[in-house]
């Protein structure tokens, strides 16, 4: 069984607008070797979208950008993508897959297939999983930024407090923190 990590950019007032945060060679990189290392991608309809709406193009080569930023969309291309939503049932980005009915079952089901593990981006859908006990990981990269707007991290809450357990901090040269947690024994 693979693990389940959660990973996002966020500000140091826990803002993940990700316009707010430092989009540079190096925090790509960082997300690159995150994709790398996963087996597959874990998203909400939203950032599905919002991904969808870009991505693609990029890899195809219809929108200029930097070597570091094409190589992090030809991989994310053909990276397995699996979509949570009651809303939409058509996923045509290539390697995308809907996930469907039973939230715990199914995102269950994708960690238990998935060995080399599943990478979460979608904080709504973070909290909801969250709830339901199937998070394992937490890999954030913290940026110097204090954003003074929302959306925040967990925004609409959990049930009870989170004990973690911290497995590494690394400073980027950006000023940038990558911090990797562990759910604490329970």
């Amino acid at each position: 069984m693979g693990l389940l990590t959660f990973s996002l950019n966020v500000t140091l007032d826990g803002c993940v607008d990700h316009r707010v945060g430092i989009a540079n060679d190096e925090t790509h990189a960082f997300f690159t070797k995150l994709m790398d290392e996963g087996g597959a991608m874990l998203w909400g309809r939203v950032t599905y979208e919002m991904m969808e709406s870009y991505w693609p193009a990029v890899a195809r080569g219809d929108v200029e950008a930097p070597p570091a930023i094409r190589e992090w969309a030809v991989k994310l291309e053909a990276k397995p993508k699996y979509v949570v939503s009651s809303t939409r049932t058509d996923f045509p980005w290539t390697n995308s897959h809907h996930i469907a009915g039973d939230l715990r079952a199914g995102v269950q089901k994708l960690k238990d297939e998935t060995p080399a593990g599943v990478l979460l981006g979608s904080g709504k859908l973070a909290t909801e999983l969250d709830r339901l006990d199937l998070i394992d990981e937490y890999k954030f990269l913290v940026h110097p930024r204090i954003a003074g707007h929302g959306p925040t991290l967990y925004q609409s809450g959990l049930p009870g407090t989170r004990a973690l357990d911290l497995i590494s901090a690394t400073s980027l040269r950006c000023g940038a923190v990558a911090v990797h947690y562990r759910r604490a024994s329970r």
